[in-house]
């Protein structure tokens, strides 16, 4: 089935593309949750994908099958090398391509990269430019509101769509404001009526009430942070549309609540089902290695949180993990 940000079930619900979080396995786990969810890969650089390094031609693999729709999200500066990648990426079959222009990180920015694009709104154009000529299916661009006020994001949005960006993603903060503060969604509403394509939001949504609170006039909402311990926040929220669409609603505005909230002994199936798809993905070592961070977001706030972190930030395999979170 081919992708398209206009024929794409709404509202789209995206897990934000996030590095060393959005592997293979988390999204694929992900999509469990809630099989309608757009994912993302980690951020790629076109550089590495131009010259065919073979971490990131890793990095490039999926299950078209669990994974639709998948898109690879990409940085870099060169036009040529977005080009070249692009036929790549469309040629190893992804859904979709999605240009980062909004991470903050201060290594990132320094190369300008990411959120350093946003000073530079001619070449920002020349890449989304670069990348549709190169290939059929759709391009997208993950922004913030601006790099140190929210004075550009309009006419910058609307020079990334006249250079053929399928839809935006929008984060609600500035360069400037990193991740601190409450994201601001306001000027992510006035940009959705300024221009053509589908607008997402994205930022501090922790709930299915966040999305339904925050969605307002836009296509979709784009979740990351509030995955982290909780990937079954998408499920919530994705019922919590489909309640929206049939107006089940109370009488003070809220939704009544649709998904069971589950008990940490009904979770350990599914974080154990996570540790068998990182060790599927990535291998044993790596694969349990980069489970850690996971394990110890899964167990916060439940009783013996503390010591149960202090033995799951060791393990090594699945079966270790197992014992640990049975008892």
């Amino acid at each position: 089935m081919k992708f398209s940000w206009d024929t794409y079930s709404r509202p789209f619900i995206c897990l934000a593309p996030m590095a060393g979080v959005t592997d293979g396995s988390y999204r694929q786990l992900i999509k469990t949750c809630a099989p309608e969810t757009i994912v993302y890969t980690e951020f790629l650089s076109t550089d590495a994908i131009h010259y065919g390094a073979k971490k990131t031609m890793q990095e490039l693999e999926f299950d078209k099958e669990s994974e639709y729709p998948f898109i690879v999200q990409v940085f870099g500066k060169d036009p040529d090398h977005f080009l070249s990648a692009a036929k790549v990426i469309e040629e190893m079959g992804a859904d979709g391509i999605d240009i980062n222009m909004g991470c903050p990180a201060a290594k990132v920015v320094s190369s300008c990269h990411g959120s350093a694009l946003l000073k530079n709104a001619e070449l920002a154009k020349r890449l989304v430019d670069a990348t549709k000529r190169a290939v059929s299916i759709p391009v997208s661009v993950k922004t913030r509101l601006g790099w140190d006020c929210i004075d550009n994001l309009i006419p910058f949005c609307q020079g990334l769509v006249e250079a053929g960006a399928d839809a935006l993603a929008i984060h609600g903060r500035t360069y400037e404001g990193k991740f601190g503060g409450d994201a601001n969604w306001d000027p992510i509403y006035e940009l959705k009526e300024n221009v053509s394509v589908p607008v997402i939001g994205n930022g501090d949504i922790r709930c299915s009430q966040d999305a339904l609170d925050k969605i307002k006039n836009l296509d979709g909402v784009m979740v990351g942070r509030g995955t982290f311990g909780n990937p079954w926040v998408m499920k919530d929220i994705a019922e919590a549309f489909r309640l929206r669409s049939g107006k089940r609603i109370e009488d003070n505005g809220k939704m009544i609540p649709t998904v069971e909230r589950l008990s940490f002994e009904e979770k350990i199936p599914f974080i154990i089902e996570h540790c068998k798809l990182a060790v599927k993905v990535k291998g044993q070592k790596r694969g349990m290695l980069e489970m850690r961070r996971h394990l110890a977001s899964y167990v916060k706030g439940i009783d013996g949180a503390s010591d149960m972190r202090a033995r799951l930030v060791r393990v090594e395999s699945v079966e270790e993990v197992q014992r640990i979170l049975c008892g």
